[in-house]
């Protein structure tokens, strides 16, 4: 018997996943980040979210307010490694903007117009890498800072920049 599918997650999972936060504080939170890590690509197609909605009997346009609300959750597929650059204005004078054009180069990415304080989500064609922007970590005595996998890299330059995407190229995986 062939279990149903909600755009790349099997429905018995995500309603395991409602059933383990029902009645809790935060609920809401505690589904979308579990279902965002059970896609593959990680992140939350409009179908999962209708039916979290469904199940929950939470308004849809609350759920959506949530997941665009909190940088964390993603409304489009995510590659295998996430890199996300701080845009803040203690990174940003210490040359983020910088970082930022390199990885277009190290990665074989293009975004034509990398305008100041534009949000980038760039994802490779292979699907390894994804690129981001924040508009700030809260670390500016690291400045500039580069989350990489999760993983918060501080003073970063484009050598460094350059060896972590040797190491997750070389090793593969996540690299947490």
């Amino acid at each position: 018997m062939q279990t149903a599918a909600v755009k790349g997650v099997d429905t018995k999972v995500l309603d395991k996943i409602t059933e383990k936060y029902r009645n809790k504080p935060g609920a809401l939170l505690g589904i979308l980040e579990e279902s965002q890590g059970m896609h593959p690509h990680k992140y939350l197609p409009s179908e999962t979210l209708e039916y979290i909605a469904e199940k929950t009997g939470t308004p849809l346009s609350s759920v959506y307010s949530v997941v665009t609300f909190y940088a964390f959750f993603s409304l489009k597929p995510q590659g295998e490694h996430s890199i996300v650059v701080c845009r803040g204005t203690a990174c940003h004078t210490r040359r983020s903007k910088f970082l930022l054009e390199s990885l277009e180069s190290m990665l074989g990415i293009s975004e034509d117009d990398l305008k100041e304080g534009e949000k980038i989500f760039l994802t490779t064609k292979d699907n390894k890498y994804t690129v981001k922007t924040v508009a700030c970590f809260g670390q500016c005595a690291l400045a500039p800072v580069v989350e990489i996998d999760g993983v918060i890299h501080s003073h970063m330059t484009v050598d460094k920049l350059r060896r972590e995407i040797g190491k997750l190229n070389k090793f593969g995986g996540r690299g947490k």
